[in-house]
């Protein structure tokens, strides 16, 4: 596989706090990552790191291939969770004075600026104080500062904080749509929903050390407990196999029956079939595939799914 970012070995304390011991993982390029973990859990200082604004104590960053350096700031796209306009500003003129930190000149500025302003239907904000925007429109205006010069990684830190349905929505296609164009994404949220909907790839941290990485799919079948939800007419009382248990089972209408069943290690879907017609008229049969969330919880808390 490709990567973008590789992390070896980063170790990282603050006078008697450990933020981030061994840490090693891989961030394959052009993909939407999952950054997770609880408050605390050392996934800032890891971002901070990765974006140069603090030094690892010891361990080592590839970016490309190479050692990461300051050239590589400018092929970087940085939003924090902790907002960083200056409030006094007006829009444009402090969205030019961004890019060209970046490395754009100012006609190159303007015209991606153009777009961007006509995509997010922000034309009018041109002129605006920064300070008399809303937290939502603030977040469009630095989310446009962070991915105006077309960044090879781009990091966002709770990017739908304080935005309503319809801008988050907004977000999202443009999320997709920069990892589309070959950006790489690492999306760092306590919003499950959102990991769901985007990520491919899900990296978990916990008590400053990685516990979990992998593909989300993979991730999933890994923690998956051979448990399947079942609709029926008729009766199981006690009919099945001992080595399936019903683990639930209610009355969903007059009709049919919802169960839980769990299967014995190494049972296929068919062979739970075979055990129910024998018995019972299946009219849904679904496996449950835990949500990242459910895994999350568990591996986070200590308990089971």
């Amino acid at each position: 596989m490709d990567y973008i970012l590789e992390v070896k070995n980063i170790t990282k304390s603050y006078a008697n706090h450990r933020a981030l011991h061994e840490v090693s993982l891989n961030i394959p390029r052009g993909s939407i990552v999952g950054l997770l973990g609880p408050n605390g859990a050392g996934k800032t200082s890891l971002i901070r790191i990765i974006t140069q604004i603090i030094g690892q104590d010891s361990g080592e960053i590839l970016f490309n291939g190479e050692p990461l350096m300051p050239k590589h700031i400018a092929r970087i796209g940085y939003l924090p969770e902790e907002r960083g306009l200056y409030r006094k500003m007006k829009v444009g003129e402090q969205l030019l004075y961004l890019a060209q930190l970046k490395g754009l000149s100012r006609k190159e500025a303007l015209a991606k600026l153009k777009i961007w302003f006509e995509k997010f239907d922000i034309k009018t904000w041109w002129n605006k104080n920064v300070q008399d925007l809303s937290k939502g429109m603030a977040q469009k205006v630095q989310f446009v500062a962070t991915v105006l010069h077309e960044p090879e990684l781009i990091i966002l830190d709770e990017p739908f904080s304080g935005f309503d349905p319809v801008n988050a929505s907004l977000i999202k296609d443009e999320i997709l749509e920069l990892r589309e164009k070959g950006s790489t994404i690492i999306f760092s949220t306590h919003r499950m929903e959102s990991v769901e909907e985007l990520c491919e790839y899900v990296i978990l941290i916990n008590k400053s050390e990685k516990i979990l990485d992998g593909l989300k799919r993979e991730i999933k079948q890994r923690y998956k407990t051979n448990t399947y939800t079942v609709d029926y007419k008729g009766h199981l009382n006690g009919q099945l196999s001992a080595d399936y248990s019903i683990l639930s089972s209610e009355e969903i209408d007059l009709n049919f029956i919802q169960a839980s069943i769990q299967t014995p290690q190494g049972a296929s879907p068919n062979d739970l079939i075979k055990e129910l017609i024998n018995h019972v008229e299946v009219h849904n049969f679904q496996e449950k595939i835990p949500s990242m969330e459910e895994i999350f919880i568990m591996l986070v808390s200590g308990n089971t799914i």
